[in-house]
Order: C-alpha cells, then sequence, then structure tokens
C-alpha cells in the first residue's frame, strides 16, 4: 500500500509537484529547477527530488521512504524513447511510477481526464487532444530550435534578434532592445558571451521581457507571431473546433490577447494543472493494477 502519491510537472524552466494521500486529497506542492530530459537524465532525477522534498516540508512532514511513494510523471522530452528509457532506468527506487509526455499530463489536468483540447506554452509549446474513446493526438512538441514555435524560448531567440540588430544599426534602439541587452550584460561583448552559453531555457527568460514592452510595437509583433503559431496549433489539433479547448503553460495567460479573436474566444482556463493530471494519471494506473 502507498502512503502518498505524487504529480510531477518537469519542463525546461522548472518542476513543479503535487503530493497527495492514496485517495487524492492534496496536503503540499514544491518547485525546483528544470527537469526536461534534454537537461539529462540525472539532472532531471535531482529536481524531481528537490521538488519533492520541498513539497514534504511545505506539508511540514519529513519525507516518506521512496518505496512507499508512487510518482506520476508528465516530463518534457519522454517523446524521445531513449531519454525516457534511460530516465526509468535511473529510478532511485519508487515504489511506482507513470511517467508520459507532460503534454499528456497537461491535457488530463486541464479536463479532469476528460477528453478535451490544449494548447501548452511554455518554455515550449505542444498542442494534445485527448478524444472520448481515449484516442490521443499531438501537434507540435518538436523541440527548440527546430520547433517550440510561440513558446518562450522561440519568442525569447526572436527578442534577441531584434536586440542584435539594433546594436548594428539595422534597426532603431527599442525599449524591448534595450531591456535585452541589458540582460544579456549591456554590451555587444557580453552579449556574445550570453549567447555562447544559450540554452532553451535562457532563451526562454527573456519572454517576460517581451511581454513586459507589449506597448512597444516590436515586442507586440512577437506575441502576435506566437499568438498566430498557436492557433495553427489549435486548428491543425481539432479543425473542427468541437472539443473544449483550454491554453495552457506558463505563458498561456499572457499571450491570451495575442491570440486570432476566434481562438480567444472559444479557449477557456484550464481546470488544473499538469502536476495535478500527473497525480490524476498515477491514481488511475494505480487502479488498473487493483
Amino acid at each position: 500500500m502507498f502512503e502518498y502519491l505524487i504529480g510531477v510537472d518537469g519542463g525546461g524552466t522548472g518542476t513543479r509537484v503535487r503530493l497527495a494521500r492514496p485517495d487524492g486529497s492534496e496536503i503540499g506542492t514544491g518547485g525546483s529547477g528544470p527537469s526536461a530530459l534534454i537537461n539529462g537524465v540525472a539532472p532531471a532525477w535531482t529536481a524531481i527530488e528537490q521538488a519533492i522534498a520541498e513539497a514534504f516540508a511545505n506539508a511540514a512532514m519529513p519525507p516518506a521512504p521512496r518505496a512507499k511513494t508512487a510518482l506520476g510523471l508528465g516530463l518534457a522530452g519522454v517523446h524521445n524513447k531513449e531519454w525516457a528509457r534511460q530516465f526509468l532506468a535511473a529510478d532511485p527506487g519508487y515504489g511506482a511510477l507513470a511517467l508520459e509526455t507532460d503534454a499528456y499530463t497537461t491535457v488530463l489536468g486541464a479536463h479532469g481526464g476528460q477528453a478535451g483540447a490544449i494548447v501548452a506554452l511554455g518554455t515550449g509549446s505542444v498542442g494534445e487532444a485527448l478524444l472520448a474513446n481515449g484516442e490521443r493526438r499531438q501537434v507540435g512538441g518538436w523541440g527548440f530550435p527546430a520547433g517550440d514555435e510561440g513558446g518562450g524560448a522561440w519568442i525569447g531567440l526572436r527578442a534577441i534578434g531584434h536586440a542584435q540588430q539594433t546594436l548594428d544599426g539595422r534597426q532603431p534602439m527599442t525599449p524591448l532592445a534595450s531591456s535585452v541587452i541589458a540582460f544579456c550584460g549591456g554590451d555587444i561583448d557580453t552579449m556574445f558571451a550570453w549567447l555562447a552559453g544559450a540554452t532553451q531555457s535562457r532563451f526562454a527568460q527573456l519572454a517576460p521581457l517581451v511581454i513586459k514592452h507589449a506597448g512597444d510595437d516590436d515586442a507586440r509583433a512577437i506575441l502576435r507571431a506566437a499568438g498566430q503559431e498557436a492557433a495553427k496549433i489549435a486548428a491543425a489539433l481539432d479543425p473542427a473546433g468541437a472539443l473544449p479547448l483550454a491554453l495552457c503553460g506558463g505563458l498561456g495567460a499572457a499571450l491570451a490577447p495575442y491570440l486570432p479573436a476566434a481562438l480567444r474566444e472559444r479557449s477557456t482556463p484550464p481546470g488544473g494543472d499538469a502536476a495535478a493530471g500527473a497525480l490524476w494519471m498515477i491514481r488511475a494506473s494505480l487502479q488498473r493494477r487493483t
């Protein structure tokens, strides 16, 4: 018998967990750094365990033995089967694991396990639909920089491109460019150094600057382009628009005003987050076992 269930949402910017008792009643939450598998299996497990430790601490409880704990995990990068295999092989001893993509746990959380669709905009971007017959569809989620259109890293990459052009004199200096340059160190040399170590997560850190300067024409153009990419994902996912659609992820609410009007009117806030979906998933997995 498991004493605790934990739902894990692991992305490219951070990890969030929900701690619950076997009946599903939640007793704590925790967070830590990124656990997307693109960053490696060992760092992913480290971040997950740090978030779990924080959840127990926030619940004013000592961590439970791993063998008495069941984890539901929705992680970015699980679509890469080799990464997923390596992650499961590195399990430090939890009593049960259910591993899926963060897109799947997001749609479960958003619609409470019922049929529906999501467009998730965070560090990356992806669309997922769960049909009434249990069939799943996914659109996007190809990863940065080849895909993840409309996500935080995609937005950040365009913001730094804009800043580079202003430093070259190809465009006039703007409030957005000034903020990006300052964020990256303040001049050309520091920007080159910043770019040399830039990852998906670091590019995504620039997205809040674009949102902050949405009154700037160049920033607004980037955000509108992100909204168009989200609309393409939604249209490919559910061409008939028959499923309830939730706009999810850390940037979902911020980008909602920049969606095409028809999609904005159709979309609703998610009923729960990806960590809640992962918790739902592990409970369903354990019920099937019994």
